[in-house]
């Protein structure tokens, strides 16, 4: 009779439970029993584990074995745990010491040549081993570097099981080929990707970044984005096709400021877990960018999947942008599911097979055209469409939704003098990205010893109560929520904005200009200074008119 027992992780969605793999070997008739509520990809370990360790060289014992996964109550699924098996078995057999695997953290895949491939999820794995008390981890050697990304791990890499014996067992070490050298594929790269899904997905690719220097006028709508990328105020662009609101949505992401080392590695762990993250690219240092098409489903988007759900695009963007361009055709009941991620900055998403918690703080950007040809509202005009017609088309981006949208933008059709100017005099993302980590730096030093870190993460009694605006900023909102123009909600999003308005132009505390520049971004009406400038403006133009201008249409 022989016992050995060693520890491996099981994902629950993005967040890893640290399992014990025991062996038994009884007298009885060979067979091999797995228990635990494994999975059928699980379940098929006890084929590939016995060919692996034959292949490698050690005995198979043939005696009544049983490898029990415990907690037995937590659902277990992948091939990650094919390691820990294989060397509990040669624990129980006594080819191994058992008490040199007791302390182990073993995850990996077996080939049936005994070698170790890679599996997904290695960097929440470790993570959750380190929390529980482990210091040593057993991984594959493809993925030695995302590892070692947390601190006070001992983390050894290994290409086969005939390596991890020998070392165990304190024997010569054997050579293995290693296919990167001899210029050939390595097919064992194919378990860190999900089929389906393409290799960085929601990953920024190359160091190309697009640059706000390409977009041609829409001054309101590259201040509105600096302003959402300061705060991280979710914005919702509107305008004819063609205008320019994909072209501003895609040089959102080179505005943000780099991820924290915190950030990088939720964002690390859940392109790990998702099948997304490029091999060869441990950490992911630049914020995510995901836009998915408007035709997704809810569980593309929020999480799910069968069994035990899956992080979903909400996800995939965690800490970086997430963009719904055609928001007005996407299904409404699906854009509403994103009305809880955007309060909470997390998705909870319940299934049968279990229950699971995933990460989902995003800047949400929203395009839409004013009705279903495009054309409504335009200076060209052409709008052929009911009144009745735009309504709908409008409605599918509901209430509710929208009261959580920070900003909204009108996109106008660019001038003609604007589009071929040549040499124009534009910002470029550099200078704009600059500006928005000065703001993003004193937002931090105002929050320094609370759980925020930008203007959008603090509560309205926060902002209301600590940090107080000057003596009668807030007249106009407060007016405009007495007449109902406002929610209670809008009033702290508008006094959210007027603190990124302040930080960019680096005033200890917002003005009655700043929270009236906030409330024209969220309503898109003129106010305070600014309409009076414009509305005189105005008039001195008509005023400069001859009698026959003046009686034009």
């Amino acid at each position: 009779m022989g016992f050995a027992r060693t520890c491996s992780v099981a994902l629950v969605g993005v967040e890893g439970v640290v399992v014990e793999v025991q062996a038994d070997l009884e007298p009885g008739v060979a067979a091999f029993t797995l228990v635990g509520l494994p999975d059928k990809s699980l379940i098929e370990s006890r084929e590939r584990v016995r060919a692996a360790v034959v292949n490698s060289g050690a005995e198979w014992p043939q005696k009544k074995l049983t490898v029990g996964l415990s907690p037995a109550s937590v659902p277990k699924g992948g091939s990650g745990f094919d390691l820990a098996v294989a060397c509990a078995v040669l624990g129980a057999a006594e080819r191994l010491d058992p008490r040199e695997l007791t302390d182990l953290m073993m995850i990996g895949e077996l080939g049936l040549d005994g070698r170790v491939r890679p599996v997904r999820g290695v960097l929440p794995a470790v993570l959750a081993a380190a929390d529980a008390g482990y210091r040593q981890v057993v991984v594959p050697e493809q993925t030695v570097a995302e590892a070692s990304l947390v601190p006070g791990i001992s983390v050894l890499g290994v290409r086969s099981l005939r390596q991890l014996i020998a070392v165990l067992a304190d024997e010569p070490v054997p050579e293995e080929e290693d296919p990167r050298e001899e210029g050939r594929p390595d097919p064992s790269l194919a378990g860190l990707v999900v089929p389906g899904t393409s290799v960085g997905a929601g990953l920024p690719s190359g160091d190309h970044t697009p640059d706000l220097a390409d977009v041609a006028g829409q001054h309101s709508a590259r201040r509105a984005l600096e302003v959402a990328a300061a705060g991280r105020h979710h914005i919702f662009f509107k305008g004819p096709p063609g205008a320019g609101k994909t072209m501003l949505a895609e040089r959102l992401p080179g505005l943000l400021p780099p991820l924290s080392p915190k950030e990088s590695l939720e964002v690390t762990a859940v392109h790990s877990v998702a099948g997304t993250l490029p091999p060869g690219q441990p950490l992911v240092h630049r914020p995510p960018y995901c836009a998915p098409h408007h035709s997704a489903t809810m569980a593309s988007l929020v999480g799910g999947g069968t069994g035990l759900p899956r992080p979903g695009a909400v996800s995939l963007a965690h800490h970086g942008v997430l963009f719904v361009d055609e928001a007005a055709e996407c299904s409404p009941r699906v854009l509403d599911a994103l009305r809880q991620p955007l309060e909470s900055g997390h998705v909870v998403v319940a299934r049968a097979a279990g229950m699971m918690r995933m990460p989902a703080r995003i800047l949400l950007a929203l395009a839409a055209n004013p009705c279903p040809c495009g054309r409504h509202g335009t200076t060209s005009g052409g709008c052929e469409c009911r009144p009745s017609s735009i309504r709908r088309y409008r409605a599918r981006l509901s209430g509710p939704l929208m009261d959580r949208v920070d900003l909204r933008i009108a996109v106008e059709p660019v001038a003609r003098a604007e589009l071929v100017a040549l040499g124009r005099d534009t910002e470029t993302t550099a200078a704009v990205a600059e500006r928005v980590r000065t703001a993003r730096e004193r937002a931090a030093a105002r929050f320094a010893g609370t759980p925020w870190h930008t203007n959008s993460e603090v509560p309205g009694h926060e902002l209301r109560t600590r940090w107080q605006v000057h003596p009668g900023a807030l007249a106009q909102a407060e007016r405009d929520l007495e007449c109902g123009l406002l929610t209670a909600r809008g009033l702290d999003r508008v006094l959210r904005v007027a603190w990124t308005a302040a930080d960019l132009a680096g005033r200890d505390r917002p003005t009655k200009e700043d929270v009236n520049r906030a409330l024209e971004l969220r309503t898109g009406v003129r106010r305070g200074a600014r309409a009076a400038a414009e509305g005189g403006k105005h008039q001195e133009t008509a005023t400069a008119r001859s009698p026959h201008q003046q009686g034009q249409p």
